[in-house]
């Protein structure tokens, strides 16, 4: 619904993070990763982003994460874009990463700010600087900030005007008065910058704020619902836009507190009958009685949200009938991106 125009070279839409299918010796399911990617483009994602948080790229060695781009590619066929996590542990492994990405034939890359060691939005610039002077595929920033070095506004700006290579961002902060202040900053100066949220508890308010799409987890397990989102806002239907928000930050609350991340999720994706094995870390006991108790009710809430999207608004089952409590702010949130989306026109 953004009065903003919308450039053709943006990357646009709900891009699905994907689960890291693993078998029962904890090694890339390859044949079910197959699966899972054709499931995600039959049910209407617009993209694909192997080797992000959800995929738990850390937790793969730099040969499974470039195979694991390699088989989304093949298999992908060019039905949707790309956009391929490449964050590695220093700048020169990075680069690397983008090399072999941009040869198989990626939309973009996904880089995220170095981790581990927080540094300086001075540092910050310069890894990134030195990223983009290197490599010949397009490059989105990612910031995280509960995992990595922020990457705060003036630093985004300041790479989005210095450097072309430089073609977007996924912030997962959920951060939206930051992202406004970016899009102010960059869109006069720049057309192309694509603005994806990686949070899903703020996807509606961030689209009916401007922003290009969402790489969002959620979208891994009910790609039906986050699609909604999207075009319900692009077609300015933002009553419907925000009830099924309200929808997914119910089941994303559900699945982000579950476990370990991203437990939640492969739990989520088992109630869609896919099994994508455990994550790639050990698990105890408890942790596993603790999933095994949850599955449930997550699939009541997966199996509800699912039902809600088949049926006419105002009619549901008695857990959608639960969901509706937190919709009372509906028409203050409304009020509020209106306020936002005059401010932005100004701003221009």
């Amino acid at each position: 619904m953004s009065s903003l125009t919308e450039h053709p070279n943006r990357i646009t839409g709900i891009l699905t993070p994907n689960i890291t299918p693993v078998d029962a010796e904890g090694r890339v399911d390859e044949e079910r990763l197959r699966e899972y990617v054709d499931w995600l483009i039959q049910r209407g994602v617009d993209g694909l982003y192997p080797n992000g948080s959800t995929g738990e790229f850390v937790r793969f060695t730099p040969q499974e994460r470039r195979r694991i781009v390699q088989v989304v590619v093949d298999q992908t066929a060019g039905r949707v874009p790309v956009l391929a996590g490449a964050a590695e542990a220093n700048v020169e492994e990075t680069i690397a990463a983008c090399h072999a990405y941009g040869a198989m034939g990626v939309r973009a890359v996904a880089v995220v700010a170095p981790f581990y060691y927080q540094l300086s939005s001075d540092a910050v610039h310069a890894y990134f600087t030195q990223i983009a002077r290197s490599v010949d595929v397009d490059v989105t920033l990612y910031n995280i900030p509960m995992f990595a070095s922020p990457i705060d506004v003036e630093t985004v700006t300041r790479l989005a005007l210095e450097q072309p290579r430089i073609i977007g961002i996924k912030d997962s902060s959920g951060d939206l008065p930051n992202m406004l202040r970016m899009m102010a900053a960059i869109r006069p100066q720049r057309a192309d910058f694509s603005f994806l949220t990686g949070w899903d508890a703020s996807l509606a308010p961030m689209l009916i704020a401007g922003i290009d799409g969402g790489t969002n987890a959620t979208s891994g397990v009910v790609p039906e619902l986050t699609r909604a989102i999207h075009r319900s806002v692009r077609e300015g239907s933002i009553d419907r836009a925000m009830r099924q928000q309200y929808d997914l930050l119910a089941l994303f609350d559900a699945m982000i507190g579950l476990g370990e991340f991203p437990d939640g999720f492969r739990a989520g994706a088992r109630a869609r009958g896919w099994n994508l094995g455990d994550g790639r870390v050990p698990y105890s006991n408890a942790r596993r009685d603790e999933l095994a108790a949850a599955q449930p009710r997550i699939a009541s809430m997966v199996h509800s949200v699912l039902e809600g999207l088949d049926q006419p608004s105002g009619e549901g089952t008695s857990e959608r009938a639960a969901i509706a409590k937190h919709r009372d702010g509906l028409a203050t949130v409304e009020s509020v991106v209106k306020q936002v989306m005059q401010r932005l026109k100004t701003a221009r």
